[in-house]
C-alpha cells in the first residue's frame, strides 16, 4: 500500500482546512425519487433494498489543506468521492462530521455546462449562470464580450443550446465561471471534452486567475493535464485520502495501482490488424450536409462530407470543439436528418452520446438500466438476462440501486457504456462517452470495444483522446467546419492532427499539404 505523503507547509495562507471530514448517505432513503415507481414492475424493490447496508459512507475522514494561490488536481477512480469532495466544499453538500473552513467564494463548474439552459442562447445562459453565481447583472454585461471571444463560438453565442456539442458547452461553461471573477474556482470533470488547442488556452488562464483569485481545485482523470497544470495533487480512494503531494509523484503511484491490460490474441488488436475489415458498406455518406439558421444567416455544420465505413472497422471521428463530429453522430444515429445529399445507415445503431445522456436522475441505476435498454429496442427478457454482466463490468454494484442524481460523471459513464456495451449493438456509436473514465475502466473500455467487433459491424468513436484513437481505431476521420480534412490510417491522422495543433510527439514525415486525402475511403 502507498504510504501517504505528508503535507508540505507552506507560507501562504490556508483557503480550504479540512479535518476528518466525513459524508454519510442513507441508502434506504428515496421518498424523493417517486418516478421509480414506474418501473416497479421490472425489478422486486424490496428485495434489492433489504440487501443494501443503511448508511454509506462516500467521504470518509478527509484531511488536506489548500493554499493561496495554487492549483490542487483532485484524482482518483471512478466513484471515489472526488464529486461529493467538491460539493462539500462548494456547500451543495453538508458535511456530517468533522470540521471544514473554506474561506472565500466559491464558483463551481460541474461537468461540462450543467447548469444550462438547453433552449435558452449561449448569451442568456451566460448571464443566466452569472446571476445563478450571485454576479451583478452589469458586470456580467462588462465581461459578455470577453466571454464570448474566448469560447471561440462564434456565432453560436445567439443560438439555443440544444444545438451545441458537448465540447461547446464545456468551452462556454469555463469562460463563464473563469472570467467573472471567482475566489476560488472548482472544475469538476469540466474540460475534459475540450480539445487540445482549447486545454492549453484553458491552462493559462487558471495560472492567471491564482494570481488574483486564492485558488483553483482540478477534478480529472487526465493524469497527464493533472501533472501538466497543477501545483500539487491529491488522489482520493474509496473515500480517503489516499495521497497528497508533488503531482509526478502522486501521478506514478496511482498508475502502479492500475490493474494491467490481460493480453489479447493477435486477431483482437483490430488497432493494427487491417485484415479483418470486410468489403461491406455499413455507413455510407454521399455530399452530406446539415444546416442551421444562424442570427447571421445560414451555417452549415456538416458539408459536402463523403465517406464509407465497412464492416470490420473501429473508426476514430476526430477535430476541434464545434468541428462537426457530434451533429455527425446525431445523423448516423437519425436524431437528425440531412438537409443535403445521402446517408445509409445499414443496421441498427446503439448509440451513447456524452455519459449518461438520456438517464433519468430521479430514477436509480436499475432502473435506468431497464428504460435505456428499452429505449434501444431490447426486450426485457434479454436485459433479464443480461442484468447481472451489465452491473457486474460497470463496477457500480453497491450503488445500483440508488437515484443516478447520487452518481459521479464516471459513473455515470460507466453504467452508460456497460449498458450500451453489453447488449450487443449492430453498430455502436460512442460521442465522448469515456471522457469521464478512470484508467482502469478505460482499459476495460477498450478491451470490450475490440472483442465487440467479433459481433458488432462497426464501432465509432468520438474523441479528444489522441492516444485512445492510436490505441484503438483501425481508421480515423478528422473533420474540421464541418468538412474532411483527413479519413485514413489511425495513427498517421493523429500524427497529422497534432502537427496542426502544434503538439506532435514525432518529426514531422510529410507536409500537411501532402498529407491531406481529402474525402477519401481509404479501406476498400
Amino acid at each position: 500500500m502507498v504510504k501517504e505523503q505528508k503535507i508540505i507547509e507552506s507560507n501562504k495562507e490556508d483557503v480550504i482546512v479540512a479535518e476528518d471530514v466525513g459524508v454519510c448517505f442513507d441508502a434506504r432513503s428515496n421518498n424523493d425519487d417517486y418516478k421509480s415507481l414506474i418501473l416497479n414492475m421490472f425489478r422486486r424493490k424490496e428485495k434489492a433494498e433489504a440487501k443494501q447496508p443503511k448508511k454509506i459512507w462516500p467521504l470518509k475522514s478527509i484531511s488536506f489543506k489548500g493554499h493561496q494561490g495554487e492549483i490542487l488536481g483532485i484524482i482518483g477512480s471512478n466513484g471515489a468521492g472526488k464529486t461529493t469532495l467538491s460539493k462539500v466544499i462548494t456547500g451543495i453538500i453538508k458535511h456530517d462530521k468533522g470540521y471544514l473552513n473554506v474561506d472565500g467564494k466559491v464558483t463551481a463548474l460541474f461537468s461540462f455546462g450543467m447548469g444550462f439552459n438547453k433552449e435558452l442562447t449561449g448569451r442568456e445562459n451566460v448571464y443566466l449562470n452569472g446571476m445563478m453565481l450571485g454576479i451583478d447583472k452589469d458586470l456580467i454585461t462588462e465581461y459578455i464580450d470577453d466571454i464570448h471571444e474566448f469560447s471561440d463560438l462564434g456565432d453560436f453565442i445567439d443560438q439555443p443550446m440544444k444545438y451545441y456539442s458537448s465540447g461547446m458547452r464545456a468551452r462556454l461553461g469555463f469562460s463563464v465561471a473563469s472570467h467573472l471573477q471567482p475566489e476560488i474556482l472548482i472544475l469538476d470533470e469540466a474540460l475534459n471534452t475540450g480539445d487540445a488547442k482549447f486545454s492549453r488556452k484553458a491552462a493559462e488562464k487558471m495560472k492567471e486567475l491564482v494570481q488574483k483569485a486564492k485558488m483553483v481545485i482540478i477534478v480529472t482523470h487526465s493524469l497527464r493535464y493533472a501533472q501538466r497544470n497543477c501545483d500539487r495533487l491529491m488522489w482520493l480512494d474509496k473515500g480517503k485520502v489516499r495521497e497528497i503531494g508533488d503531482p509526478k509523484t502522486v501521478v506514478k503511484n496511482y498508475r502502479a495501482t492500475v490493474p494491467k491490460p490481460v493480453k489479447k490474441k493477435q486477431s483482437l488488436k483490430l488497432s493494427k490488424t487491417i485484415t479483418t475489415i470486410k468489403p461491406n458498406p455499413v455507413i455510407e455518406a454521399k455530399n452530406l450536409g446539415v444546416s442551421f439558421q444562424l442570427s447571421s444567416g445560414e451555417f452549415w455544420a456538416l458539408k459536402d462530407l463523403n465517406f464509407t465505413i465497412n464492416e470490420g472497422e473501429v473508426v476514430g471521428i476526430i477535430g476541434h470543439n464545434g468541428a462537426g463530429k457530434s451533429t455527425l453522430c446525431k445523423v448516423m444515429t437519425r436524431i437528425l436528418s440531412p438537409d443535403s445529399g445521402t446517408i445509409k445507415v445499414h443496421g441498427e445503431t446503439s448509440s451513447l452520446l456524452g455519459y449518461g445522456t438520456g438517464f433519468n436522475p430521479q430514477l436509480t441505476g436499475r432502473d435506468n438500466v431497464y428504460l435505456n435498454a428499452m429505449l434501444l429496442g431490447i426486450p426485457k427478457e434479454v436485459i433479464d438476462e443480461k442484468y447481472e454482466e451489465i452491473v457486474e463490468f460497470s463496477g457500480i454494484k453497491r450503488a445500483i440501486d440508488k437515484p443516478v442524481k447520487h452518481y459521479s460523471s464516471g459513473m455515470r459513464s460507466r453504467l452508460g457504456f456497460s449498458i450500451a456495451a453489453v447488449l450487443k449493438p449492430d453498430i455502436f456509436i460512442i460521442d465522448e462517452a469515456l471522457s469521464t473514465g478512470d484508467l482502469a475502466f478505460r482499459q476495460r473500455a477498450t478491451e470490450r470495444i475490440q472483442e465487440m467487433m467479433d459481433r458488432a459491424k462497426a464501432v465509432v468513436i468520438v474523441t479528444h483522446s489522441m492516444n485512445f484513437v492510436e490505441k484503438v481505431c483501425t481508421r480515423a476521420i478528422w473533420i474540421e467546419k464541418g468538412r474532411i480534412r483527413f479519413d485514413g490510417d489511425a495513427e498517421e491522422a493523429v500524427e497529422i492532427y497534432r502537427e496542426a495543433m502544434g503538439v506532435s510527439k514525432k518529426p514531422k514525415r510529410a507536409s500537411l499539404k501532402k498529407a491531406k486525402k481529402m474525402n477519401q475511403n481509404v479501406v476498400k
